[in-house]
């Protein structure tokens, strides 16, 4: 396909712009002008419409094909969600609008959204309060382990700054844990997928801090030790965060808030219907218990006795800003819509879906790859592509292949304990058609190993950038040209 670029004809024009009407007094001063033509193509409008255009049916989204990306949630965004963020009222709101004096009226909806998108969000996860301001899932976590920081800090308890990590959480983890200026130490898990007892034990201690469980895990699993866990580490003085990056597996069936759990993120941008694919925008708001509440970031959302809202910015014992403005308005929009649309009932019949399409996966994919546990998963299911590996072909290589037939890979090589991973979430939005073609791709792709693995090893053929040097370009980028 050729470049835009490549396309140019000198003295194309794509559009006409009327005579500039400011005076030349006015114009650029000369030091700030360029000194040489800048080196656009000249093209017609109607050769930029066809160019993006094709390129846009290039791309894979959810919109255009099965996204199974394992522990990301990547499922079909309802588009009235996507009409209600685009409501002028909303949509053009300036956030520094004034709250209550003159104009102020503008912005009631909007801050009563993030009053009551913090409440259903508290009465859903079983929590005490909530902001509404971390930007992604991963600075939800930062938000979370600030406030565990800052509990330990207003309770003068300076030793302890040791973080638990299992290793079957997400990587952010351990990296949310040491730029909050924790150490961090890993917890193994024991032969079904669950945190090791005895081997937490040996980690708690005086200087423990807290532990960051991922629930359900990265396995795939829910933790049938999650109470116990959390009263271990409670009883050596610690707090337990709950990565709630999964929660698409278990809405509307677990109060993590209630099981033991003191602060928690939730990445609303994924559970909650905006898939967060080339690079965003997310929210992550967190959630905490009573004894985290007071050390909140501002601003806060509150509601007054007259029904109106307002923001609070003078919190003695907050961590302070942790983001500008009030957070990522847009997707929280969409998440109260999501909410609101389906209700308690709604989100249980979700996480039930998400959880009967994924062992759907797996027991029908169980005899083609190894399972570091065998046992029924919740959203989504691991498989190691070891036995193929062993024959010259790769899990890499598998998730090429997929690529020509259709089908977005999942995810590679995560979690970090299984050797070889492919890590498939097919969530609830997708139908069983949709899933037995995507079964059958893998099926075929699986039995090539033995009869045709060249074929494998060239995929992908059937776009436009074909097979890649990963090494070589890993090492030497080339940015500028294809």
């Amino acid at each position: 396909m050729k470049l835009i670029f490549d396309k140019g004809k000198p003295g194309r024009r794509g559009s006409s712009l009327p005579k500039m009407d400011v005076p030349p007094e006015n114009a650029v001063p000369a030091q700030f002008r360029r000194r040489t033509a800048a080196k656009l193509p000249e093209v017609s409008e109607q050769d930029v419409i066809r160019h993006y255009t094709l390129l846009s049916r290039k791309n894979m989204g959810v919109d255009t094909n099965f996204y199974p990306l394992g522990s990301c949630t990547m499922k079909y965004n309802p588009k009235v969600n996507e009409r209600a963020a685009s409501l002028p009222g909303f949509a053009e709101l300036h956030p520094l609008l004034p709250q209550l004096r003159r104009g102020g009226a503008l912005t009631q909806g909007a801050l009563e959204v993030i009053y009551e998108t913090q409440r259903l969000l508290c009465e859903l996860l079983g929590f005490a309060d909530c902001t509404m301001q971390p930007l992604a899932g991963a600075h939800g976590e930062l938000t979370g382990i600030m406030l565990i920081a800052a509990y330990h800090k207003a309770r003068g308890d300076h030793a302890r700054k040791v973080l638990l990590i299992p290793d079957a959480a997400h990587g952010t983890n351990p990296a949310s844990a040491m730029v909050g200026g924790f150490i961090t130490q890993t917890v193994a898990s024991d032969a079904e997928g669950n945190v090791d007892i005895e081997d937490l034990k040996k980690h708690l201690g005086p200087d423990t801090a807290g532990l960051m469980l991922t629930c359900p895990n990265t396995l795939g699993l829910f933790d049938k030790n999650v109470q116990e866990v959390c009263r271990l580490v409670h009883e050596t003085g610690g707090l337990n965060y709950c990565d709630g990056a999964n929660q698409n597996a278990v809405m509307g069936r677990v109060c993590p808030g209630q099981i033991g759990f003191d602060v928690m993120h939730v990445n609303i941008h994924k559970s909650f219907s905006t898939p967060h694919g080339g690079g965003g925008p997310g929210a992550g708001p967190v959630l905490v218990g009573e004894c985290l509440v007071p050390y909140l970031p501002v601003s806060r959302v509150e509601k007054r006795d007259d029904g109106t809202y307002t923001l609070r910015y003078h919190c003695e014992e907050s961590i302070g800003y942790i983001a500008p403005f009030y957070g990522n308005f847009g997707i929280i929009l969409r998440a109260y819509a999501y909410i609101l649309t389906l209700g308690r009932e709604g989100l249980k019949r979700i996480s039930e879906n998400a959880v009967l399409n994924a062992n759907y996966m797996r027991v029908r994919l169980a005899p083609y790859f190894d399972q570091k546990v065998d046992r029924p998963c919740m959203h989504e299911c691991v498989f190691s592509a070891a036995p193929q590996a062993k024959k010259g072909v790769h899990a890499l290589d598998i998730a090429k292949a997929l690529i020509d037939r259709g089908f977005h890979p999942p995810t590679m090589y995560f979690p970090l304990i299984v050797h070889e991973a492919l890590m498939i979430e097919p969530t609830e939005t997708e139908s069983k058609e949709t899933l037995d073609e995507f079964i059958d791709a893998l099926i075929e792709v699986v039995k090539l190993v033995d009869t045709d693995p060249e074929s494998i090893l060239a995929a992908p053929v059937t776009t436009p950038v074909r097979r890649l040097d990963e090494t070589s370009a890993a090492r030497n980028p080339n940015l500028a040209d294809i």
